[in-house]
């Protein structure tokens, strides 16, 4: 079922956030009071966002800690400071400061070889293998390509417990040499969480829950959490063209997911708000308890990998550099060096933001899936700080830059071209099929048509639709849960099939696509 945003339904919104008060309203700045929350609905409305709690923290104290819109879009349960949402990549600087915590314990040193603390650890190439430090698991330049085995983690739920993922880590091909290339990777952060269990002696969750949301008075999860007495729960939605939907596969379920320490946690931002607080407080809670090290808070903080300065960075940020550290990435912003880091399911976005020159910090929660929503808040906010910045209207410079985005996506797109028939019966290219470390596939004939289903994601079944030669494309049941995709079968001298691979719907195979190591082999009876 789809629905589009009403107009009305947000009026109402705005009329109960502007009524709301602020935690500290004689110190809330005047760009955060009653146009900012108008900013906001628009923004929610503009980009099909259903809801989005905000919250900063500016010299010390909480000035602004607000929810806007609707937790799921057919109910009327309104988001507040206290709904629950999955932080996603978020998650991760929490994963870094667990292990930056070790650290400073002498429990383990950011040199150290991987190896000495997880000896199953292994990537394709053994000397990559061998030299792999435990910083080297937080800066994403391990040489694969980015999101490389994110395929054994979404769409949710998976089917692939840790250990067979980090098994599996082993079958993906490097495209750079190590250390060479920032390439994004969760599955690393998942391996570093296994180092701070094995260091610590407490399973990863145990260790976050305790040492980090315990000491902090903060009800967030890392592991299992009570949906029934934590019930203010966000749901996730998508859009097309405007028209919101659900997409129930990321919600919270209230279990560990695996990926925790990669962008498994579920907080609020009346807990997040907290978080800023201790790290704008060179890691110290204000009761004097030191939750990390403030020398360790500076090595996270500090410029560890470079990355790409663009066009927009410089427009919107007058950015001279950005780098990634331990679990942040960084940036100038009109002379300001931003900490920050995003995070993004499909349905979920969080936003994560400190200026510790201004003794500046921001969370962001939102349960949609377009990014500009908390790119224009995000600006707003910490624009209305800069004195130099420019105060323009981020909606709509927004706006526009997906306008433009979009039709440089369509002016480069080149879609494959078909006949609508393939070179053997139907009957022929049914069978189970298995890839060395993604497991096994089942094709199988119903009513004429071939139908694909995984055995470690539920999520991942469809329709077979002929294509070309011995191509088919997939018609994916969960059209949001994976993107367009072509089947291409290898067929012997003799007319056998004899195994599949799968690649992106594009006429041009991109390098980094999530099929790209998979290679299914027919299983002979």
């Amino acid at each position: 079922m789809r629905i589009k945003l009403l107009t009305l339904v947000n009026l109402l919104i705005a009329f109960f956030a502007v009524s709301s008060a602020f935690a500290n309203p004689l110190s809330a700045p005047s760009h955060l009071q009653e146009s900012f929350d108008q900013t906001v609905i628009q923004a929610l409305d503009t980009f099909a966002i259903p809801g989005m709690s905000v919250g900063v923290v500016y010299q010390g104290k909480v000035v602004k800690l607000q929810g806007y819109g609707l937790r799921d879009f057919t109910q009327p349960e309104q988001v507040d400071r206290d709904t629950y949402f999955r932080l996603a990549s978020t998650s991760k600087a929490f994963t870094a400061a667990a292990m930056a915590k070790l650290v400073s314990e002498g429990k383990v040193d950011w040199q150290d070889k991987v190896i000495e603390h997880f000896p199953e650890f292994r990537m394709q190439d053994h000397w990559v293998t061998g030299e792999f430090r435990i910083l080297d698991l937080f800066t994403h330049q391990s040489g694969l390509v980015s999101g490389a085995g994110d395929a054994m983690l979404w769409p949710e739920p998976t089917g692939f417990s840790r250990e067979e993922i980090f098994a599996n880590m082993a079958h993906l091909t490097p495209v750079t040499s190590f250390r060479s290339a920032y390439a994004y990777n969760n599955l690393m952060y998942m391996v570093a969480g296994e180092i701070i269990a094995k260091v610590s002696g407490v399973p990863f969750a145990e260790y976050i829950d305790t040492h980090f949301f315990k000491a902090m008075d903060m009800t967030c999860f890392a592991g299992d959490m009570d949906i029934n007495k934590y019930n203010n729960l966000a749901s996730s939605h998508g859009d097309i063209d405007g028209e919101v939907f659900a997409i129930p596969r990321n919600g919270i379920f209230g279990k560990e997911l695996v990926s925790a320490a990669a962008g498994g946690m579920v907080c609020n931002a009346s807990n997040m708000v907290r978080w800023l607080q201790v790290l704008l407080n060179h890691g110290q809670t204000a009761t004097g308890e030191q939750i990390i090290d403030g020398a360790q808070l500076d090595y996270m903080w500090r410029s560890h990998t470079n990355l790409n300065v663009s066009s927009d960075d410089r427009r919107r940020d007058d950015t001279h550099f950005k780098t990634y550290g331990i679990g942040w990435r960084k940036a100038d912003v009109y002379g300001f060096e931003v900490i920050s880091h995003t995070g993004t399911l499909s349905g979920v976005q969080a936003y994560v933001a400190s200026v510790p020159e201004l003794e500046l910090g921001v969370v962001l929660l939102n349960n949609g899936s377009n990014s500009a929503a908390r790119g224009a808040i995000m600006q707003t906010i910490l624009k209305g700080f800069m004195p130099d910045a420019p105060q323009i209207d981020w909606i709509a410079d927004y706006q526009q830059w997906m306008k433009d985005a979009e039709a440089r996506y369509y002016a480069r797109l080149k879609l494959p071209v078909g006949t609508g028939e393939v070179n053997l019966p139907i009957i022929d290219y049914q069978g189970e099929f298995k890839d060395a470390w993604y497991g096994n596939v089942v094709l199988s004939l119903t009513e004429n048509q071939l139908q694909i289903s995984f055995d470690k994601m539920e999520n991942l079944n469809g329709t077979l639709i002929p294509f070309r030669d011995h191509t088919f494309e997939v018609d994916w049941q969960n059209k949001n849960a994976a993107s367009r995709a072509l089947l291409v079968f290898d067929v012997d001298a003799n007319g056998e099939v004899t195994g599949f691979k799968l690649q992106p719907f594009n006429a041009k195979v991109p390098a980094n696509h999530n099929w790209r190591d998979m290679h299914f082999i027919k299983q002979v009876e």
